[in-house]
């Protein structure tokens, strides 16, 4: 049976981000696994009251516990750092802040789930984390750390970064201003800047489908009841069908075996590995 493990920062990463793709998969039988670094402790809430939760923390794992379970991932792994927030806020400087932790210790917990759950597939953050994010820099840099630790024949057969539609996020920075909305300053506080994501694009290598489940992501965004003016809520006012219409690809780039310009696209992370066909098929040029 085919494993996939995603590695990510934060509570609602997994689904505002990959979501629609990890919900696919794991219809599909696949074995998803989910590393979360933090609790999300360090960002506001939408939510008035946390009902039976002490703190954000409390609230922000149950939320990302509900969102696996409608995405339909096997297991939820959930470290012990302190979210760390947004580039140059006082949460940086937490002693227990994933920024602050030693980069070779961070890699090392990573490998050791890659040895124990020996996944074909893994898929992190791109070299920006996204939208520059300090945490989902430090996941990238960990994870790409602990691959390249390990022995050839316990990494991961394929490794993708997830990556922001870039064509959807042109037209969304043209679209935004129409509706009321600066691209350089959209989410909760008006601290991601749309026309910087573009700045750090990479090749798109895997452009995934996920119109069969869209709605299965929209359920599990519904989750994060904490979120929903975050990530989630950077089309602004968009019309929902428009956005359904935008949002129907989840995009990554394939960092192993190495994508060039040159390479086929694919439509499927499975592509090539064994009991798929010509293993080799994926990475040949046309």
């Amino acid at each position: 049976m085919t494993t996939l493990l995603t590695v990510m920062a934060h509570p609602d990463d997994e689904t505002f981000g990959p979501g629609g793709t990890l919900a696919k998969y794991a219809a599909q039988d696949v074995v998803v696994h989910l590393v979360c670094a933090t609790r999300g402790e360090v960002g506001s809430s939408d939510l008035e009251d946390l009902g039976d939760c002490e703190d954000l923390a409390c609230q922000r794992e149950k939320e990302l516990r509900c969102a696996v379970k409608a995405l339909g991932i096997s297991e939820l792994h959930l470290l012990d750092y302190r979210d760390s927030g947004m580039a140059g806020t006082p949460a940086n400087q937490h002693p227990d802040a994933l920024i602050q932790a030693d980069l070779q210790q961070l890699a090392e917990q990573i490998a050791q789930f890659i040895r124990q759950l020996r996944p074909e597939i893994l898929v992190t953050f791109d070299p920006y984390g996204a939208y520059g994010h300090p945490d989902h820099i430090a996941m990238h840099r960990a994870t790409m750390a602990a691959v390249k630790s390990l022995p050839a024949s316990e990494q991961p057969a394929k490794v993708y970064f997830h990556t922001i539609p870039y064509t959807a996020l042109r037209w969304r920075v043209r679209l935004l201003p129409l509706f009321g909305v600066d691209p350089e300053a959209v989410g909760k506080n008006k601290d991601i800047n749309l026309r910087d994501i573009l700045r750090h694009e990479i090749s798109i290598s895997t452009k995934i489908d996920i119109s069969s489940t869209f709605d299965v992501k929209e359920r599990a965004a519904q989750c994060h009841s904490s979120q929903l003016s975050g990530p989630g809520s950077a089309w602004g006012r968009l019309p929902k069908w428009l956005v359904k219409h935008l949002e129907s690809t989840e995009t990554f780039h394939r960092a192993r075996p190495a994508f060039d310009t040159g390479d086929r696209q694919e439509d499927d992370l499975l592509a090539g590995l064994p009991g798929t066909g010509d293993a080799a098929a994926s990475f040949r040029k046309p």
